[in-house]
């Protein structure tokens, strides 16, 4: 099986079979997003516990990379400290730039890593990124504004 192959089915699974969607009543904070672009939508909610992603949802509708990178994103950032999420965002992000990643700390979120190929794509696959940075930010967390 050719790695590309893997990476199409690893991203379709993710696609079919969301993980961590729905909704989180004890939210510390919701943020909605919509990629003006295609029409893909996001609200993701995180509840955080002592400095740890403790819990965290997604729903929306979209494509299946905006979808998959969601729930990809969900699975690598629940019980992560809140840093390394967001550690986990920069190394996503230069992934998504094309420039060089940490491919180690984004384990199966390599996946993902043929959609730089495809810049009108990145929006997607970065929909639910830009969400966490924004909940992160409204924690009162610093982001890095030109990420975005």
């Amino acid at each position: 099986m050719q790695l590309d192959d893997l990476y199409r089915q690893v991203i379709m699974d993710h696609y079919t079979r969301p993980r961590n969607q729905g909704q989180l009543d004890e939210a510390d904070l919701t943020i909605d997003l919509k990629n003006p672009t295609c029409g893909d939508e996001i609200t993701l909610q995180v509840l955080v516990r002592d400095g740890l992603v403790d819990d965290v949802r997604f729903h929306g509708s979209g494509c299946s990379i905006s979808m998959a990178s969601a729930s990809m994103m969900t699975e690598a950032i629940k019980g992560q400290l809140v840093e390394r999420a967001m550690e986990l965002s920069r190394e996503f992000r230069n992934m998504m730039k094309g420039a060089e990643a940490d491919y180690d700390c984004l384990g199966e979120l390599e996946a993902l890593s043929g959609v730089a190929k495809f810049p009108a794509r990145i929006k997607c696959a970065t929909l639910a990124w830009n969400a966490l940075e924004r909940v992160q930010a409204d924690r009162g967390g610093k982001v890095d504004e030109s990420s975005s």
